[in-house]
This record gives structure tokens, C-alpha cells and sequence, in this order.
């Protein structure tokens, strides 16, 4: 069995060791560190570079993963190679979106029925790519299933490091909630969905936990974890900000992850920040 992920990242990186497990051979794009590819257990593809290769990895791929980002001139991967794409036969494809997709709810909820409306550039790419998967997915019966993500955290992608140097900081907007999911957790939904194919041309997932907080309460429980004071709250309205912090609260809503739990049989690893902050502090100790 074969699998292609173009974007081989953060959480191809969990999600590689998984498959390879499962007997997958895995071969994932990277633009310049084929080296964190390789060490995952994947083949790396150097894009730009060997797109020849690439085109033959698409021919032959039983599933792929979409997990590159798009850009403001849209999808990369559909730039490049929508022929291939719509050629190819896979039984499984995946794109990694995000929940940005829904815009602000003012804390309230989610789920995958609900009106997609962005209220950043970046959710706004976000809608466009999933549109143009989906016409792409329309038009050669391909088996697109999209995946929204909430905020990843994981290994070295936590609060403690900040923390322990003196950066973090507890910025409070009142009534801001986010949901976020542990990248552990994202590599095993990914798999759990590559094994059962939605039928019918694919399915869409909220990929969270179940609990939706406020982001000074996890800094606050990191802080917590080490022993260390709780740094001071910071009101929102005068922290000192760039537009890309700021944008990120700009969207306070709750996600809903049901349908991860009823259609694939998901029981989470991490279903709170608690445990995944533990999780976390002790796989970074580890080294």
C-alpha cells in the first residue's frame, strides 16, 4: 500500500510512523529538509525538484494527504499537479484544513454543518482550497475527505518553553474560548479514517477535543505543571501584539467533535488540555 503526503510537516510526522505500522510505505514532499522526512520512516520527494517522481508517487499512491497550506495565489498542490490528480485512482484522499473555516461564534459552537463563514485572509484561503478539492473531487469521482483542525499542539509546539524563558504571556479577551487538538491524536484520527474510506465521496471532520477553553487558562496550568509562577493577565485590547497574534483572536467558538466519535469510533488520547499538557511536558523531558 502506498501513501503520498505533500506537506510531510509536523503532523505527517506522527501520522508516518502510524501507517508504516499498518504496512504503508509512505513517501512525503518536502521543499528542504528531506532529512526530518527520512527520519519519520518516509521517502522524501524534494518539491520543487522532482516533480517527475512526484507524478509517478500520485500514479501509484492508495491514499494521499494533502497537508500543505495554500497560498494567496490558492492551492499549491492543485496548481501543479491537477492533471495527475484527477488521473489518479486513490481510495482515500485526505485535506488538511482547519476550523478557522468557521469564523467567529462569539463562544458559540460548531459543527460540520454549520455555514462556513471566515473572518480572516487565512480562513478565507482555507474555504477557497476546500472548494477547489471538492470540484476537483466532483469531477473525477475522487474520495476527498477534509479534515478541519483546531489548534495542533504536541511536542515542542506547547507553552512550557516560553515559560521557562520568560515569553509567555497570559493575554485575556473575555469570553474567548479556542478548541485545539494534540497532534497524537490528529495522526490517529487520520489513520482511523484511512482504514474506513466514507463512501460516497468522502466525508468532512471537526478534528478537537472535548474541551474548548480560554487560552490564559493554559498557560496558566503549564505554569502550573512546572512549579513556576502564573504570569499576570494581560488585557487584549492593550497588549502588544503584530497583526498575525492579534488575528488569532479574532474567532472565539466552541467545536464540536462528534462526528469523529460516531463515524470513525474515535476515543481520544487527549481529550483535554490537561493531559495533553502532561503528555507534552513528559515527551519533551524525555527528549
Amino acid at each position: 500500500m502506498e501513501m503520498l503526503i505533500f506537506g510531510h510537516g509536523y503532523t505527517a510526522g506522527y501520522l508516518t510512523p502510524l501507517a508504516i505500522a499498518q504496512g504503508w510505505r509512505v513517501t512525503g514532499t518536502t521543499r528542504n529538509h528531506p532529512e526530518r522526512v527520512a527520519a519519520a520512516g518516509a521517502e522524501p520527494l524534494l518539491w520543487p525538484g522532482q516533480e517527475s517522481d512526484i507524478h509517478q508517487a500520485i500514479a501509484r499512491a492508495d491514499a494521499i494527504l494533502i497537508s500543505a497550506a495554500p497560498t494567496e495565489e490558492g492551492d499549491p498542490v492543485l496548481a501543479a499537479f491537477t492533471e495527475e490528480l484527477g488521473r489518479s485512482r486513490p481510495r482515500w484522499l485526505g485535506y488538511l484544513s482547519t476550523t478557522g473555516v468557521y469564523g467567529d461564534r462569539n463562544g458559540g459552537w460548531v459543527d460540520e454543518t454549520s455555514d462556513l463563514a471566515p473572518t480572516t485572509a487565512r480562513g478565507r484561503s482555507r474555504v477557497q482550497a476546500e472548494q477547489a478539492w471538492q470540484a476537483l473531487a466532483a469531477a473525477h469521482d475522487l474520495p476527498l475527505h477534509i479534515f478541519r483542525l483546531a489548534g495542533i499542539y504536541g511536542p515542542g509546539r506547547g507553552p512550557f518553553a516560553k515559560l521557562r524563558n520568560g515569553t509567555a504571556r497570559r493575554i485575556v479577551k473575555p469570553g474567548q474560548v479556542f478548541s485545539r487538538i494534540h497532534v497524537e491524536d490528529i495522526a490517529r484520527i487520520l489513520m482511523a479514517s484511512i482504514d474506513v474510506p466514507m463512501p460516497g465521496g468522502g466525508a468532512v471532520y471537526n478534528l478537537c477535543d472535548d474541551d474548548p477553553a480560554a487560552p490564559q487558562d493554559i498557560i496558566a496550568c503549564a505554569a502550573r505543571m512546572l512549579d513556576m509562577p502564573v504570569p499576570p493577565a494581560v488585557d487584549f485590547e492593550h497588549a502588544d501584539l503584530g497583526p498575525m497574534a492579534r488575528s488569532f483572536y479574532s474567532d472565539s467558538k466552541r467545536v464540536s467533535n462528534e462526528r469523529i466519535k460516531r463515524d470513525l469510533g474515535i476515543t481520544l488520547k487527549y481529550p483535554d488540555y490537561r493531559s495533553a499538557l502532561a503528555a507534552i511536558l513528559k515527551a519533551e523531558a524525555d527528549g
